[in-house]
């Protein structure tokens, strides 16, 4: 039997702190590999997200874990450098660039700042060949004018993709792959529910976003690597496929997009 992959969540202990998660990292990894989790990859969001990030792949234990290092969107007034500077000093276990991208839901940043260090991410996973991770929330128009401006590194992800069935084929015809996470599961998410059922399941990801969006029935917890699970069996059952193909193909794509070798 294949084990899943968590494809993005945050195990930094600033994260698990402030949503009061149990345990720490360890612990969090130990219920997941329990839950059937083989893989795992953490996800940065600024300078020093990112380095704790690099440090959480360090530990020991039976899920292998690898990490992302980038600037959100919320964060995008801060100087974008510090990633670039990152990703030049490179780390055996950094597979990716992001998260990074557009949000015009809540605009913590203005939104010319964060297509400039959209843009700079972008051309830095070009340049190392490294996997882009994208957050997009209420900007689908402004994200494909950039992808046809600047191009779209090969092995590009849109995480936790919460757009319409237009959108994911925008997605798609770009060259991304979508990942899918606990708001599939959502009573309000029909229009979603309705995109990803139109997604190729060769193009799927599941991840958790841990701690954050928790799956239903664990909806208002502090959500966790283990439940990658319950995402990934709503997918199997939404396009009518079995969990174990779901759970297979899904792991292979995830490991084909951050360039590892299948679990």
């Amino acid at each position: 039997m294949s084990l899943w992959t968590d494809a993005h969540c945050h195990l930094q202990e600033r994260y698990l702190r402030d949503w009061q998660a149990p345990g720490d990292a360890a612990d969090a990894l130990s219920r997941a590999r329990a839950a059937g989790v083989g893989r795992v990859v953490v996800i940065g969001t600024d300078a020093v997200s990112s380095r704790e990030a690099l440090a959480v792949t360090e530990l020991s234990g039976d899920v292998e874990i690898y990490a992302t290092v980038g600037l959100h969107p919320h964060e995008a007034t801060s100087d974008v450098e510090e990633i670039l500077s990152l990703l030049r000093e490179g780390h055996p276990r950094l597979v990716g660039v992001g998260e990074c991208g557009l949000d015009y839901f809540y605009e913590h940043s203005p939104r010319g700042d964060q297509r400039r260090a959209f843009v700079r991410q972008l051309h830095a996973a070009t340049e190392h060949d490294l996997a882009l991770v994208i957050h997009a929330r209420d900007a689908f128009d402004d994200l494909f004018d950039i992808f046809d401006s600047e191009g779209v590194p090969p092995r590009t992800v849109i995480h936790c993709f919460t757009g319409s069935v237009a959108d994911a084929e925008g997605c798609l015809m770009r060259g991304c792959d979508i990942s899918v996470a606990g708001v599939v599961t959502f009573k309000k998410s029909d229009e979603l529910r309705d995109a990803i059922r139109q997604v190729p399941l060769e193009r799927l990801h599941v991840e958790t976003d841990a701690p954050f969006l928790a799956p239903v029935p664990h909806r208002g917890r502090p959500n966790e690597p283990a439940w990658v699970s319950v995402v990934g069996e709503f997918v199997a059952n939404l396009k009518e496929v079995e969990v174990e193909e779901c759970r297979r193909v899904t792991s292979f794509n995830t490991a084909r997009l951050f360039g590892l070798a299948p679990l």
